[in-house]
């Protein structure tokens, strides 16, 4: 068997409140990457400052800082699949077996990097995949449901075959799904594992706000070609979600402005023709089901 080799890549922009934790967690782990590059992404903040203490500490980290082009809103312009690939450039490790992209609000257990090779271990099928994610709230924290064939954005993991198959990750909004999208279709299992846990510290979508964030999310769904019928379904359900019905309105109206715009959509028939029946497919499960 080849032995594993773990890259690990943070794009980070204005983390202070966070990195030195996550820091600490990475070298806590069990098991330890073989790199870990943290790619700064124009802070405005105290993040390299403090990144600066923990590269002399930690010997597999490499610290990038990258400026972004006056005038783009590094948001928008979907900064973190740039950073992100800008990191991977300065990689020293090229033989890596594994690659994972890790936030810097993402604090991880000791045994997360260990289990989770683990998993890729024992099925060679296993293409991307994570652990959960919890975040705290006004009564302790709780888990961030999504369904076992997604895998968070904030903390994705690919072995190395998959990640070449699917030529890398797109520089554009929507990446974290169309990404998975694409490994479906080659032949990869996508999977997040409930047993497998790390801590997010900053509420999922916030660091824009929570409205632009679900818009955000909106327009991804019309870059990656969802149809507007689970569009209109998910709305409802993200409508019960804080603040109440403003989320689901927010959702719609990124989709509907994508679509007025005509924002760009991911430009290959095959993926469109994959993904919608793949929805079909789960919303008529849930039909069926009732789950």
């Amino acid at each position: 068997m080849v032995p594993q080799r773990l890259l690990v890549i943070s794009p980070v922009r204005n983390e202070a409140a966070h990195i030195e934790r996550v820091g600490r967690a990475m070298g806590a782990q069990e098991l330890l990457p073989d790199e870990w590059i943290v790619v700064d992404d124009g802070s405005t903040d105290r993040t390299v400052e403090l990144l600066r203490p923990l590269q002399a500490e930690l010997p597999f980290l490499t610290v990038v800082e990258r400026r972004n082009a006056p005038g783009v809103d590094p948001l928008a312009e979907g900064a973190a699949p740039r950073a992100f690939n800008a990191g991977l450039a300065h990689a020293h490790t090229t033989a890596f077996t594994h690659l994972m992209k890790l936030d810097g609000d993402v604090e991880l257990p000791p045994s997360y990097l260990r289990e989770l090779l683990g998993r890729f271990a024992a099925d060679p099928q296993l293409g991307i995949a994570c652990g959960d994610l919890f975040e705290r709230g006004p009564r302790g924290y709780r888990r961030l449901a999504i369904p076992p064939h997604h895998v968070h954005g904030a903390l994705k993991c690919y072995t190395r075959a998959c990640f070449e198959s699917i030529g890398g990750v797109q520089e554009r909004l929507g990446w974290d799904t169309i990404d998975e999208t694409y490994a479906r279709m080659r032949g990869f299992k996508t999977q997040s594992f409930r047993d497998i846990s790390a801590v997010h510290h900053r509420p999922l979508g916030s660091a824009s706000g929570r409205l632009r964030g679900r818009a955000r999310h909106g327009e991804c769904a019309y870059i990656a070609h969802f149809d507007p019928l689970w569009v209109s379904l998910r709305s409802v359900k993200i409508a019960r979600q804080k603040p109440i019905g403003l989320s689901g309105l927010a959702f719609l109206y990124g989709y509907a402005r994508a679509a007025a715009r005509r924002v760009e959509r991911v430009p290959d028939p095959s993926f469109r023709t994959y993904a919608r029946r793949e929805l079909r497919e789960r919303m008529l499960r849930i039909v069926r089901t009732g789950s």
